[in-house]
């Protein structure tokens, strides 16, 4: 798969590490559809990756997602990469964690997946090779207070990537999770500002929130997560299966 080019689908391609892996896999030569619910993010994200189509697709709308991967498909032809980016992490103590960030959580980082899989399972394993990728976090790993709903989930996504890596395992079809730490992303730096505004700390201290559990003390650049995908695409990687990978400075092991 490494030399040959083929149609790889990001979810939350728009922006932060969606972005970078949908631009890695530009250059190295694969029609690339970023999908997400933001038009205008989507559209500016594709002006800047020539030849990047942008579909609008909310993954946790399972009808929603069967058009988008359709007309993906049509347009581009078979997906041969499927990278499960799309996600959201509510932070709150649990006890105020509502019923609807918990759903939200399920319905876009586990069921998300799921959707977007069942679309695309089937005809992949038609092709030589084929690859699903999860973006998942080293809170699939490991626990992490005050976002209860955000870990659940993850847990779940690696979960499914393992059970479903053994049941494609006899087929071309990889089925690998990437667990990032913190990552410089605008999700952080939205933090990093709510963090200063509600307590009167400065920006060094509210980013050193998140990179003190990395023991390279510094957040994961998206760059690295995206070279990561490149090489689990790549032919040297056809016997990696049901892993989860950690870009995480040490944090887990």
């Amino acid at each position: 798969m490494a030399d040959a080019a083929t149609h790889a689908v990001v979810t939350g391609g728009g922006s932060g590490i969606g972005l970078a892996i949908a631009g890695a896999l530009r250059d190295a030569g694969h029609a690339v559809t970023i999908m997400g619910r933001n038009r205008a993010r989507l559209d500016e994200a594709a002006a800047g990756l020539p030849g990047t189509r942008a579909v609008t697709c909310d993954v946790a709308d399972a009808a929603d997602v069967e058009r988008a991967f359709a007309g993906a498909a049509t347009a581009s032809g078979p997906i041969g990469i499927l990278v499960n980016n799309a996600g959201i992490a509510p932070a709150a103590p649990f006890l105020k964690t509502s019923e609807a960030d918990w759903r939200a959580c399920i319905d876009i980082n586990l069921m998300g997946a799921v959707h977007a899989i069942r679309q695309v399972a089937e005809p992949m394993q038609a092709l030589p090779s084929a690859r699903i990728i999860n973006i998942a976090s080293t809170a699939a790993l490991k626990g992490y207070a005050y976002v209860t709903a955000y870990t659940a989930s993850k847990h779940a996504l690696l979960g499914l990537t393992r059970a479903l890596a053994l049941e494609l395992a006899g087929t071309g079809v990889t089925v690998n999770a990437i667990c990032p730490g913190y990552a410089d992303t605008d999700i952080i730096r939205e933090s990093v500002a709510r963090i200063v505004d509600r307590t009167g700390r400065s920006k060094v201290e509210a980013l050193a929130t998140f990179t003190a559990t990395n023991p390279q003390k510094r957040l994961i650049d998206p760059a690295e997560v995206a070279a990561s995908v490149l090489w689990l695409i790549s032919d040297a990687a056809r016997s990696v299966t049901g892993q989860a990978i950690a870009i995480a400075g040490g944090e887990v092991m």
